[in-house]
């Protein structure tokens, strides 16, 4: 009874990792996380339950918490793949925060443990350019700043380029509401001129209708 029940006890910690693990390739990391935790609860030395633990967080972005289960791992694992793939996950999460120096420490340990890892290598070389390119561009805060300044400015610049853009098409676009309203002032003076014209002309019309009958009558009379 008692050689069954510490059986069952010292399998605890791989049932609960293997819980994890069928969560996790489900897809439920947050649940895979609270089974590998209870796995590496029961048995702090086990190097499998920390590094799953570590890679269950990694899935949730929870990188700060996954880099120290990782480290854990690598630590604790005596298989050289396994300490390797637990040094490469080290190495993305911190190339990936531009963290470049800590990526390339944590991926030549990988490769110290499995030299034959590609992709490792291939993370590595990136990461070196990366960091080179980091340095040449300044890569602080300062440079940032400088940046942001330089923008700000350009778009003050472009901002009040437009400004006054729209103030001389609001101007011109006045003067050319203006011009029509004076041509049209004029036509309706040019307009009433000619109404008084005709109207001078068909007074003068009459009047001359008139008066030459006033002078048949005058000269017949």
């Amino acid at each position: 009874m008692m050689l069954i029940a510490l059986t069952a006890a010292a399998q605890t910690d791989r049932q609960y990792i293997r819980q994890g693990n069928k969560l996790f390739r489900a897809g439920n990391y947050d649940k895979a996380e609270v089974a590998y935790r209870k796995a590496v609860e029961k048995n702090p030395r086990n190097p499998q339950a920390a590094y799953n633990l570590g890679t269950a967080l990694m899935a949730q972005k929870k990188d700060s918490a996954a880099v120290e289960q990782l480290q854990n791992a690598g630590k604790m694992e005596t298989s050289p793949i396994r300490k390797a793939a637990a040094y490469h996950n080290v190495g993305v999460i911190c190339q990936s925060h531009k963290m470049y120096g800590e990526a390339i420490e944590a991926y030549k340990e990988a490769l110290r443990n499995n030299p034959h890892d590609n992709e490792t290598r291939y993370n590595l070389e990136l990461c070196k350019r990366q960091q080179k390119n980091q340095q040449q561009n300044g890569g602080g805060q300062d440079d940032k700043k400088d940046q942001n300044k330089d923008d700000k400015q350009k778009q003050d610049q472009q901002n009040q380029d437009e400004k006054k853009d729209q103030q001389k098409q609001d101007q011109q676009k006045k003067q050319q509401q203006q011009q029509p309203q004076m041509s049209k002032e004029n036509a309706e003076q040019l307009l009433e001129a000619a109404r008084q014209q005709e109207k001078q002309t068909q007074q003068r019309m009459k009047d001359a209708m008139k008066q030459p009958n006033r002078r048949s009558l005058e000269k017949n009379w």
